[in-house]
């Protein structure tokens, strides 16, 4: 067997996420629990806004280090009325517990620690399309991978992208070689 076939046999990817190990849903659940108690910010944000969904209509690309915190954020995001996709800005980075946590609610997430470099290009590809074909209209970036992705790969999609949120000073000096 070759170790791309051991990795595929590794993975769950039953239905629109691909993450390493479902029984980690659980605790994944547990630990994002405790990051929203630390995240009073966030947790703000759905009660007063989560009822009037002011983000309906956003189509969501995120890559940012999948941890519980970043749950989190997802969660909030959704709770607000967006529509999200996630993969992992960086191969090492993804705590598989919150991955698979987010994948068990039926949020999709590409993400899973120690993906090769063609798997972690693999999962941001998976971020850009809906399943009823439609494609995204924002970018959270951390790094500036998807945002480069897209603009590279996907140049088509950018008429359709209204903002991008970048998270490092190396994803914002990526954009601006752009300019």
């Amino acid at each position: 067997m070759t170790t791309a076939e051991t990795q595929e046999k590794r993975m769950t990817s039953a239905g629109d996420f691909r993450v390493k190990d479902m029984t980690l849903a659980e605790f994944g659940r547990r630990e994002i629990e405790v990051a929203e108690a630390e995240m009073p910010g966030l947790m703000a944000l759905r009660k007063e806004f989560g009822p009037t969904q002011p983000l309906r209509g956003a189509r969501i690309a995120g890559c940012l280090h999948m941890t519980v915190e970043t749950a989190v954020l997802v969660e909030t995001l959704i709770t607000l009325g967006a529509e999200v996709r996630w993969s992992s800005c960086n191969i090492f980075s993804t705590q598989d517990h919150a991955a698979a946590a987010l994948a068990a609610r039926g949020i999709p997430v590409f993400a899973w620690k120690g993906e090769t470099e063609e798997e972690y290009l693999w999962c941001i590809e998976q971020t850009l399309r809906w399943p009823d074909g439609s494609f995204l209209n924002m970018i959270l970036d951390d790094g500036g991978d998807l945002t480069e992705l897209v603009h590279e790969k996907h140049p088509e999609l950018l008429p359709g992208i209204y903002g991008i949120s970048e998270e490092t000073t190396t994803g914002v000096h990526r954009l601006a070689r752009r300019a």
